[in-house]
């Protein structure tokens, strides 16, 4: 019905100008106000130069005939509301039975080619909840922009090289030393997690001492690919236990072995935006348009890259690959990096806004009202694995999605746990669960509702039922451009306490077989609906709880 109303806008915005211009229809919250309503008449004052009142008229007077509008109205300044016959509202039913767990689904991404990127946190130790956070969200990116038609990839950047990574081997090496019985000292900046000790003994398990025979060449480059491997593998199971996949492990190491590092460097020579200075290389990003307020250095002086040049390779890499466009989720520390790695884009030829870079927020974990703190030094800290024992994948990643990711987010573990309606996630699955009960007992008594009766859904419960569904396909569109999974979170709020209300105010099963089958028609495309609508997010819709 929406889609109905922004064509009609459409139709009769091309009669009054020429002007191509995005027309947005929403669902007011006060039904006094109409079913419907549209600003595009403000929007269109600047360029028709009119007040919005008298543009609002002469977009209603210039609409085509059509049999779904009852009324329109002109409100305030120029909004346009639209009361919309109510049993034409029921077409919608049609559409999500008939489409089942394809509704919502829509064309908007075009098949355009995104390779997104996330998580890739250094395979060091456990992750912890931020990556948590940044697995949820852009899982969910992903499953959304899906929906909507997108051609996603989804990839992870291992970093196995580097001073952490050294950092890693050595501290590996000293601990299966010590579980052969060698008294070596931990590095300084070693790590000392559960998971180091772990491997040094499964080490020594697994080979006694016979690794220490080889040179110290290949005993060094041994460690670092079985301490990496095992690390990987751990936070691959992890990842997926928590519903997290990618289509690309990408290592950092390939970009080197396979010369991409020095092929950009020659490249981005060649573009003028490269000088020395104080015996080091330099690219200089000042000057490359995206805000970056200093010079980066490439080479330093002792001859080393710093961590930027493989990252300008790799951005490199993933365009020459042929993507359309790049999304990086990264850290809230990471916020200063963005104008230098979009400066690189430019630099390498491509164009820095077909890279986007979304900044993760940080996660505040919350325990009897205390915050818990956590140090990967350490290994005091929460990982992925401890938040799926303690509140189960389900809850764990509606809670992490259910937040604007660019805004803090405080993670109540007694509400997670909580079966209560104070629980968003429990309140959307209980709707379904309770639904999927309801149909149970119809099918016990031998109902049917492959046909129904539009005209005894027109009650004002199941009418906001309908508007609600109605709206689903767009509000995927919506979540997907924007790359905002919170959207569909709040959507499912909003159906399920539509549901919870029509539920309390209308008797589904009754003596009356017409109204019965269609109001059973009505809560199965709620149920549908909202299946479709937990999975976007990676979540499960039980069907008993």
């Amino acid at each position: 019905m929406k889609n109905k109303i922004v064509r009609l806008l459409e139709n009769s915005v091309a009669k009054i100008t020429e002007k191509t211009i995005d027309i947005y229809v929403e669902t007011p919250k006060n039904t006094e106000n109409g079913d419907f309503s549209s600003n595009i008449a403000m929007q269109l004052t600047k360029v028709l130069k009119k007040n919005p009142r008298m543009i609002a008229e002469e977009i209603i007077a210039n609409m085509e005939d059509n049999d779904f509008v009852k009324k329109i109205d002109i409100a305030g300044p120029g909004f346009i509301n639209f009361f919309v016959n109510k049993s034409s509202l029921v077409e919608v039913l049609d559409k999500v039975l008939l489409e089942k767990d394809d509704f919502g689904q829509n064309n908007s991404g075009n098949s355009e080619k995104v390779l997104l990127e996330y998580v890739s946190a250094n395979p060091t130790g456990d992750l912890h909840v931020g990556h948590a956070r940044n697995g949820a969200v852009a899982d969910s990116i992903v499953r959304i922009m899906k929906k909507s038609s997108y051609d996603v990839t989804r990839e992870y950047y291992v970093n196995d090289a580097g001073n952490q990574i050294n950092n890693l081997i050595l501290s590996v090496d000293a601990r299966y030393k010590q579980a052969l019985g060698q008294d070596v000292a931990m590095p300084e900046d070693g790590y000392n997690g559960k998971d180091i000790m772990l491997l040094g003994k499964l080490l020594a398990e697994e080979f006694d001492a016979n690794l220490l025979e080889k040179s110290e060449k290949d005993y060094m480059k041994f460690l670092r690919e079985y301490s990496v491997n095992y690390q990987l593998n751990k936070l691959k199971k992890d990842l997926s236990d928590f519903r997290v996949e990618f289509d690309n492990f990408y290592r950092e190491t390939w970009l080197y072995e396979s010369g991409k590092i020095t092929d950009t460097l020659a490249a981005l020579k060649e573009s003028g935006y490269v000088f020395e200075e104080s015996e080091a290389v330099w690219l200089r990003t000042t000057s490359l348009g995206t805000g970056d307020d200093k010079d980066r250095v490439l080479i330093k002086a002792d001859g080393s890259y710093t961590y930027f040049t493989p990252d300008i390779a790799y951005h490199k890499d993933k365009f020459d690959r042929g993507y359309d466009k790049l999304i990086n989720l990264f850290g809230a520390d990471h916020h200063g990096y963005v104008p230098r790695l979009k400066a690189s884009v430019n630099a390498s030829g491509y164009k820095s806004e077909n890279l986007e870079v979304l900044i993760m927020q940080l996660v505040r974990l919350l325990e009897d009202g205390q915050e818990i703190k956590m140090s990967k030094r350490t290994g005091k800290l929460i990982t992925i694995r401890d938040l799926i024992e303690e509140v189960g994948t389900d809850a764990a990643r509606y809670f992490l999605a259910m937040r604007s990711a660019d805004t803090h987010l405080d993670f109540d573990f007694a509400l997670a746990k909580e079966q209560s309606s104070d629980n968003p996630l429990y309140y959307v699955q209980y709707a379904h669960a309770r639904i999927c009960s309801i149909l149970r007992q119809a099918e016990d008594q031998g109902l049917e509702f492959t046909v129904y009766d539009k005209e005894l859904l027109t009650d004002p419960y199941s009418v906001e039922i309908l508007k609600n569904l109605a709206y689903f396909p767009e509000l995927v569109a919506q979540a997907a451009k924007h790359r905002e999974p919170h959207r569909v979170c709040n959507y499912m709020q909003t159906l399920a306490a539509s549901f919870h209300k029509f539920y309390g105010n209308n008797k589904v099963i009754s003596d009356n077989k017409e109204q019965t089958q269609s109001y059973l028609a009505l809560i199965t495309a709620v149920k549908i609906t909202i299946k479709n609508a937990l999975e976007l997010v990676g979540v499960s819709a039980p069907e008993r709880m």
